[in-house]
């Protein structure tokens, strides 16, 4: 028989306040984790905030859709404007060579 009944409550101590410590530093660690994921979503915010007053100011809207079509009217408009200048280019390109063609002919 166990001579001495406090040293299994010593044992169970030590282990519960073992814990307790294991317990503690997981607290502090998800407690900063806390702060921090709150700190980030504030400044996430400031900057959403920023960047939709920016869209304001610059497109006249804010709402994403009417960003995403803006974009893809603009993106349209480029490819007119390239393939206008590519035309050009390429009458460019036939007029030199015409000319080439008529000095390399009467040369």
């Amino acid at each position: 028989m166990n001579s001495n009944p406090n040293k299994t409550g010593t044992t169970r101590d030590a282990q519960l306040e073992q814990e307790l410590g294991v317990l503690r530093r997981q607290y502090e660690q998800l407690r900063e984790k806390q702060v921090r994921t709150e700190q980030d979503m504030a400044n996430l915010t400031s900057q959403l905030e920023g960047l939709k007053a920016q869209a304001q100011a610059e497109y006249g809207t804010s709402d994403p859709d009417e960003l995403q079509a803006l974009l893809q009217s603009k993106r349209e408009e480029n490819e007119q404007v390239v393939a206008k200048y590519r035309e050009h280019v390429q009458d460019i390109q036939a007029a030199l060579a015409a000319v080439e063609n008529r000095v390399e002919g009467e040369g």
